[in-house]
């Protein structure tokens, strides 16, 4: 169905404006963003020149449907050797490229999460009974999930590839193990084994990458906690089977992890909280302090924004809640809260169980927080929220926070309300990751699921969309769909080089309602009868390279 009488709205422009620290290692995070802000278009007295990008129909193929003027190639497919010992893992999702350098635009670090896994494509195994799955083949999902770290460049041919066997090529995954950042144990261990459910992140002003455990109770179950003097393991949500050969603490993980892409060091920031981290998205302060947003990826949870206490340093700082039916911040700090220290032993505890403390403080529960990102023209943050089915919100919106310090987002009080929401006039639903070009386009991802998609309220939107708002021309301020999925797929993860003329995109889960090998919902990338394959393309073309040279 073709999109009709779509709603204008503000455009944004830039991506989010974070300087580079004196930090401590070799990539120049300046390299991978604009080092000038866009131009406000609204200041351009006219566009001459048609925008490149047009609007597409939706679709229902299984394919990887591009709008005219654009074209992708295929980067890397699950289980694709990235050296002698490794492969790539499974169910592809954020993705951050980090050059080595800003004189090295196109050669560079790609940091990609491995959210989950189906059974059936990585060990076969299909049947209901977890207690039946071996140690052996939980090894095999264990080395799914997690990330990837692998140097890619751009070749001769001007397309980008794998440098197969570079020395920095490595993997992360659920035996991995990482630290945490924080002076006192964790469930009496100082390091956790493994980390996993990986959904967005982000990219610190040092260029670490912050990697966001999402739902990890998938994976080892969660502590219930509803008598406080008996909790005891709940292994309801051990959706794998894992506990039964591997006795790892729940607390161990819904960290937001940091990641040096040059060495695959790691480290679980305990200061930001547990919870179903979507993504950590950084802002820097006048003085070098960070601050750091972050949504809680559940019906009914909440938003973050965390304040260091120094620059270059996530370990020390104040984590915060949104109420925003009152505008405020509201601190999650042990010793500035009665009701916490009624409730908790310490600041250590209240971390762990982040959402118990956020409702008792007064935090909004909202309708999945997903990704976030910040205009760097107007200061404000944009917030995902995906849906809400059991309070009948199927659709989504974006919620826009307006900080009271809009240039250094410390302030705890702000104005928030309902900047987008999804529908048939604006053409997509339920919105989730979100990105802009160097030119000050906003793209963004849908995350229908698999089930939905093509049924009830989501009939009028086809497969899963990749969508974006031009900053100028004849669609200033409209919203365009680009982009269809494949079968069962979503898109995830959109990250842009730096000159903004190839945009890296996660292709996560085709075919994820198939029931065995024998009837495949999807055969993406490779076709015929093919198993689908999580990859990650390149999308690039002519209509790329038109837009990045702006109004005229």
């Amino acid at each position: 169905m073709k999109k009709q009488n779509r709603r204008s709205f503000l455009q944004f422009l830039g991506r989010t404006g974070i300087g580079l620290g004196a930090g401590a290692f070799l990539v120049n995070l300046k390299a991978c963003t604009p080092t000038e802000k866009p131009q406000n278009p609204e200041t351009k007295p006219s566009d001459p020149r048609p925008f490149p990008l047009q609007d597409m129909q939706h679709s229902l193929e299984d394919k990887l449907v591009l709008t005219n003027g654009l074209e992708y190639d295929i980067l890397i497919k699950w289980d694709d050797p990235i050296s002698e010992k490794d492969k790539f893992g499974f169910n592809n999702d954020y993705l951050a490229f980090v050059p080595f350098d800003k004189n090295t635009p196109n050669d560079g670090m790609l940091w990609v999460n491995h959210e989950y896994f189906q059974e059936i494509f990585i060990s076969g195994y299909n049947d209901k009974d977890k207690s039946k799955k071996t140690k052996e083949l939980v090894d095999i999902e264990m080395y799914s999930v997690g990330g990837s770290l692998v140097r890619i460049r751009k070749n001769d041919a001007g397309k980008w590839e794998v440098v197969h066997n570079d020395p920095h090529n490595r993997r992360l995954t659920a035996k991995t193990e990482i630290p945490f950042h924080w002076d006192e144990p964790i469930e009496g261990s100082t390091s956790a084994i493994g980390t996993f459910a990986n959904c967005s992140g982000g990219v610190t002003p040092w260029g670490t990458i912050l990697t966001c455990e999402e739902n990890y109770d998938m994976f080892y179950g969660e502590t219930n906690r509803s008598d406080p003097k008996n909790p005891f393991r709940d292994l309801d949500g051990d959706y794998y089977g894992w506990s039964q050969h591997y006795d790892y603490p729940p607390e161990h993980y819904g960290w937001v992890v940091e990641v040096n892409p040059l060495t695959g060091e790691a480290k679980k920031l305990v200061a930001l909280g547990r919870c179903a981290h979507e993504c950590a998205t950084v802002h820097q302060t006048k003085d070098g302090r960070l601050v750091v947003y972050s949504g809680d990826d559940s019906n009914d949870e909440c938003l973050y924004k965390f304040i260091s206490k120094e620059p270059e340093n996530l370990k020390e700082g104040t984590l915060y809640v949104a109420n925003t039916a009152k505008g405020e911040w509201v601190s999650l700090n042990y010793n500035e809260q009665k009701i916490l220290q009624d409730n908790f032993a310490n600041q250590t505890e209240v971390l762990i169980r982040l959402r118990e403390a956020a409702k008792l403080v007064g935090g909004t529960p909202l309708n999945r927080p997903e990704d976030i990102e910040i205009d760097p023209i107007t200061g404000h943050v944009l917030v995902a929220l995906t849906n809400n089915k059991p309070k009948g919100d199927y659709l989504g919106e974006i919620l826009k926070i307006v900080e009271t310090d809009l240039e250094d987002k410390t302030s705890l009080t702000f104005e928030a309300s309902t900047f987008l929401a999804g529908g048939e006039d604006t053409g997509f639903a339920c919105p989730d990751n979100m990105a802009f070009d160097p030119k000050g386009n906003l793209w963004f991802t849908s995350d229908i699921s698999g089930s939905s998609v093509n049924t009830g309220p989501y009939l009028p939107f086809g497969n899963n969309g990749l969508f974006m708002v031009p900053s100028w021309g004849e669609q200033k301020g409209k919203v365009i769909q680009v982009a269809s999925a494949p079968t069962d797929a979503e898109f995830t993860g959109p990250f842009f080089a730096p000159d903004g003329e190839t945009l890296f995109l996660s292709v996560q889960h085709p075919g994820e309602r198939s029931k065995d090998l024998e009837n495949l919902t999807s055969h993406w990338p490779e076709g015929g009868s093919a198993q689908p394959k999580p990859s990650v393309v390149c999308i690039s073309g002519p209509a790329l390279s038109d837009l990045m040279k702006g109004a005229s």
